[in-house]
């Protein structure tokens, strides 16, 4: 179970919180319970969940990836920005907020219709090259998307959308299991918006005494080998609980039953 850094974040993901000390707690706390991968993007803040992971001394103790290809603005709009030299910039940029000589993982936030994806994907590989970026990953993209990426550069991993609500990215899904590449399942709780599949999430969730947001992870975690959650939270409670359903054990009928949920 990885963890997600955006909620780190003010409210609509643009500024600091509040209680900036106990977000970093929250980093802090993911690593004390064994989390040794963490998500953030330039724009989260933007700049913000960078800046706490850093303050919060968490950075050399788990794989940190971090985006870069989006702006985000005061009305809180995610803008695709794919140029090449931006995206160097971010790179630059972020790693000098998390306090690295290299990142560890540096994956495109967005394909940007503006900018032929190529292009992007190139200036991720020349970050790599250069010593500024230890691994490429991509988000929001589809199955041909990735194979072309894979022709410039190694792609390490894949972040989109899928829940046991919203199955749409399974061809991605499937393509990242054939090539080996993690698959970063973003939303893998829908927000809390299950409804859809809430009747059997809550009988399984009853079996294993857990609450049906769990079950929801714990099937993720059942659904692939490289399947690598990463939900986002600001609260100490909502953590515990999120880390805790890594250990929930699924059987098979459990498994199936969310499988046709949908």
């Amino acid at each position: 179970m990885g963890y997600g850094a955006m909620r780190l974040c003010a409210e609509g993901i643009v500024g600091a919180p509040d209680d900036e000390e106990h977000a970093r707690e929250v980093a802090r706390r993911a690593i004390e319970y064994g989390v040794d991968f963490v998500d953030t993007a330039d724009s989260y803040g933007p700049g913000v969940s960078e800046r706490l992971l850093r303050e919060s001394g968490i950075v050399d103790d788990a794989v940190v990836a971090t985006k870069a290809g989006l702006l985000r603005n005061a009305d809180t709009e995610w803008l695709a920005h794919g140029d090449p030299d931006y995206l160097k910039n971010q790179a630059l940029v972020s790693r000098d907020r998390l306090g690295v000589d290299s990142i560890d993982l540096l994956q495109l936030h967005r394909p940007d219709p503006d900018t032929p994806f190529a292009d992007s994907v190139t200036a991720l590989a020349e970050l790599v090259d250069e010593g500024l970026v230890e691994h490429v990953g991509l988000s929001n993209v589809t199955v041909e998307q990735l194979d072309e990426a894979r022709e410039i550069v190694d792609v390490v991993s894949v972040q989109n959308r899928y829940n046991v609500g919203y199955r749409d990215e399974q061809p991605v899904l499937d393509a990242c299991e054939r090539s080996d590449v993690a698959f970063l399942p973003w939303y893998p709780m829908a927000a809390g918006d299950l409804d859809e599949v809430a009747a059997d999430l809550d009988a399984v969730a009853d079996a294993h005494d857990a609450t049906r947001h769990q079950i929801a992870l714990a099937w993720l975690l059942h659904t692939s080998d490289v399947t690598v959650p990463i939900p986002g939270t600001g609260d100490l409670d909502h953590l515990a609980d999120n880390v805790a359903a890594a250990e929930i054990d699924l059987d098979e009928s459990e498994v199936r039953r969310l499988d046709e949920a949908i």
